[in-house]
């Protein structure tokens, strides 16, 4: 699913807004979630899950084509831990 879908399933079932004010909806939202992540801020949405950063630290790989170790350096990534809910629908 993209972002398009997104906005027109948004569309079809709130109705009410036109497919820009959809799409500025939808947009509004995900800036939301981006700078409250940024921020270092978890982000808990009920029935769906949680979301999260969490800092991974550096440790030495490997190329897989040369096999030459390397480094990996230290980063940040995002963690998605998802919601009981959720889970049983997916099972069910």
């Amino acid at each position: 699913m993209t972002k398009a879908d997104i906005v027109e399933t948004v569309y079809d079932r709130l109705g009410g807004f036109s497919k820009r004010q959809a799409a500025d909806l939808v947009e509004v939202v995900f800036e939301t979630l981006k700078d409250t992540l940024t921020h270092e801020e978890k982000v808990k949405i009920s029935g769906f899950g949680n979301f999260s950063v969490r800092d991974k630290k550096a440790r030495m790989g490997r190329n897989p084509q040369t096999r030459t170790p390397i480094e990996i350096s230290a980063r940040r990534v995002l963690s998605f831990k998802p919601s009981p809910v959720l889970k049983d629908r997916l099972n069910h």
